[in-house]
């Protein structure tokens, strides 16, 4: 009984990192971002290629706070067993008046208490709608969905 409660004990710890991490990004807070990291964390959006370790991670996720001026991620489900986190989730990228809304998977890894892998997936047919949305929105802004 003790082992179990241990690991419910881990598995509410991870889920709690990871919503703090991604509460983190929706501040724009990198440093808060960077210390839930850990420093072998790999970021990928697939198919894309990996940003491995954590000065990748930093520049990414840097540059993602430069260019944008929001970031949301509303949960719709979480699940975690143990050290593994996963999401299903709408996020928001906003830069200035583009705005782009799209649905998201995330495969999240912890390892003593610090993301260590960040896998997103999408579908390219929501992304594609969604950036034409967002472009079309800057001028009718009426079609930027919160």
């Amino acid at each position: 009984m003790v082992e179990q409660a241990t690991t419910e004990a881990e598995t509410h710890r991870a889920q709690a990192t990871v919503e703090q991490f991604l509460g983190a990004l929706e501040r724009l807070d990198i440093d808060g971002a960077l210390a839930l990291a850990d420093p072998e964390i790999v970021y990928q959006n697939v198919p894309f290629p990996p940003a491995r370790g954590i000065r990748a991670f930093e520049r990414q996720m840097r540059a993602m706070a430069r260019v944008g001026t929001g970031f949301e991620a509303r949960m719709l489900n979480i699940a975690a067993s143990g050290d593994i986190v996963l999401t299903e989730r709408i996020d928001m990228l906003e830069a200035g008046r583009f705005r782009v809304v799209l649905w998201v998977c995330g495969t999240f890894e912890l390892r003593d208490g610090k993301v260590v892998l960040w896998r997103d997936r999408f579908d390219f047919l929501d992304i594609t709608v969604a950036t034409l949305r967002a472009l079309v929105g800057i001028v009718l802004p009426a079609l930027n969905r919160r």
